[in-house]
């Protein structure tokens, strides 16, 4: 696996690179502003990119506009993004554009769980999505009653915000305590309320659940 880093913060920027290298993964390039990182990301054809949300030179969104402008010139490319606290508009507009997958919004607290932090790397990395419980917990609250999932019940409500997370169908049953039968019942419900193709690749459908749960 081939990492592009954009951090503006050098100890968690050197920090980074040192944990991913001492994981066997090839860091390509470490910049500290969005042009570096668009060249970067050009030059070396990484498999994903590590961004922070806020950087040079206002530190809003200068991050999350680069990955976003990475992914439109680089479809294939991963993205794994860093932010400070939890920004709705942030994870939505990050994942609107992502059909294909590929995707994550961590909080940089998460970093500090490498396990976590290295799981969901790969997981975004492979095609998946990956969501800080933080963010997922926040967007719930903010739900309308009449929104398009009202359709779900309260427990596949709770399924779908354990997938925006990436946990596995196993996941998903120990934290709930379910039976994997249970947990694939849900899903298939949740699936199937969503109006999501069942000729569409399960992988592909959670990645289109997740973007429906986010977009509402």
């Amino acid at each position: 696996m081939r990492i592009v880093i954009a951090e503006d913060d050098a100890l968690l920027r050197e920090g980074l690179t040192l944990l991913l290298r001492n994981e066997g993964i090839e860091v390509a390039a470490a910049t500290d502003n969005p042009d570096d990182f668009l060249k970067a990301v050009a030059e070396h054809e990484p498999d994903i990119a590590v961004v922070d949300v806020r950087m040079p030179p206002t530190f809003t969104d200068e991050g999350l506009r680069a990955a976003v402008e990475a992914r439109r010139r680089h479809p294939k490319l991963a993205v794994l993004v860093l932010s400070a606290w939890v920004e709705q508009s942030y994870a939505h507009e990050l994942l609107a554009g992502a059909g294909g997958g590929g995707v994550g919004y961590l909080l940089k607290e998460r970093v500090g769980k490498v396990a976590d932090f290295l799981d969901s790397l790969h997981r975004v990395a492979n095609g998946g999505t990956a969501l800080d419980p933080e963010v997922v917990s926040q967007l719930l609250v903010r739900r309308k009653a009449d929104d398009a999932l009202s359709v779900l019940s309260p427990r596949e409500r709770e399924v779908l915000g354990l997938m925006a997370e990436g946990l596995s169908n196993a996941a998903i049953g120990e934290k709930l305590v379910l039976s994997a039968g249970a947990v694939h019942k849900h899903i298939g419900n949740v699936f199937l309320k969503l109006g999501l193709n069942s000729e569409d690749g399960t992988g592909d459908r959670r990645v289109q659940a997740v973007l429906a749960y986010l977009d509402h």
